[in-house]
C-alpha cells in the first residue's frame, strides 16, 4: 500500500481556523451544493479490505473554463454515467466569492487518473489510480477570455489569488498539509489531458500566501522544503 509520509504538522482546532479567517477577512462561503451523483465519500479500504489512506493530504488548484454559474450548474446536475461525474470543494468566482460544493470530508471527483509523484491511490484493482480520496480540490472560474481549450488566457484577479492563497493556508492548517503538496490538475494527471489552471503565475500566489501566513502566524506550513 502506497503511503506519503507525514508531514509532521498537527492539524489545529476550529476556533483558530475561524481566528486566522477573520483576520484574512475571507468571503463567507455561499452553499452550491453538488448532486449525489457527482461526489462520493473518502473510502477507507480498498476492494481487498486493506485500509488506504483517506484523509486529506493534498490541495489540487483547477480552473473552470466555463463560468462558476455554469460550473455550479453543472456539478448540481445528475450524472449517472462516471464519465460525466465531477465537482471540487470549492469555487472562487472572478470576485473571490467562495462557493461551496462539497464538504471537505467528501470526495470530489476533481482529479480521475492522477499521481503526485508516484503516489496514488487504487480502490479498486481495476481502477487506474486517483488522488481523489486524499485531495481536497480549489477551483478559480476562468476569465472570459479563457473558456476555451487556448494554451493561455488573461489570468486571474487579485482577489482571486489572495482567497485562494488564505483557503490553502485554512486547509493546511485544517489537516497539516506543508505547502509542498499544494499541486496543479496538470501537475498530478496522468491522462495527459489536463492543462489547469492555465496562465496561473505561483509568484502571485506564494506572494499572496506569505502575507496571509504572516498575518496568521502560521508560516510553519512552508518549511523551505521540496518533498513528497
Amino acid at each position: 500500500m502506497q503511503t506519503l509520509a507525514d508531514a509532521g504538522l498537527k492539524p489545529l482546532p476550529a476556533e483558530q481556523l475561524e481566528a486566522c479567517a477573520a483576520k484574512l477577512r475571507l468571503p463567507p462561503e455561499l452553499p452550491r451544493p453538488a448532486d449525489a451523483t457527482n461526489f462520493g465519500v473518502r473510502q477507507r479500504r480498498d476492494a481487498f479490505g486493506r485500509e488506504v489512506p483517506h484523509v486529506p493530504q493534498l490541495i489540487v488548484l483547477h480552473e473552470t473554463v466555463i463560468s462558476a454559474a455554469d460550473t455550479a450548474r453543472r456539478f448540481a446536475t445528475p450524472h449517472p454515467r462516471d464519465d460525466d461525474q465531477a465537482s471540487y470543494h470549492l469555487l472562487l468566482d472572478r470576485d473571490g466569492q467562495r462557493l461551496r460544493i462539497v464538504p471537505d470530508a467528501g470526495r470530489a471527483f476533481g482529479a480521475g487518473m492522477a499521481a503526485f509523484g508516484d503516489f496514488t491511490v487504487r480502490i479498486r484493482p481495476q481502477s487506474v489510480g486517483s488522488l481523489n480520496n486524499v485531495a481536497l480540490h480549489l477551483s478559480l472560474e476562468s476569465p472570459p477570455d479563457g473558456r476555451g481549450d487556448g494554451d493561455a488566457h488573461s489570468g486571474y484577479t487579485a482577489e482571486q489569488y489572495r482567497v485562494a492563497a488564505g483557503q490553502v493556508l485554512l486547509w493546511q492548517a485544517a489537516f497539516g498539509i506543508p505547502i509542498s503538496r499544494v499541486t496543479t490538475h496538470q501537475a498530478v494527471d496522468r491522462s495527459h489531458s489536463r492543462r489547469d489552471p492555465r496562465s496561473f503565475r505561483w509568484q502571485a500566489f506564494d506572494a499572496a500566501w506569505r502575507d496571509a501566513a504572516q498575518r496568521c502566524g502560521l508560516t510553519a506550513y512552508d518549511r523551505g522544503r521540496a518533498t513528497l
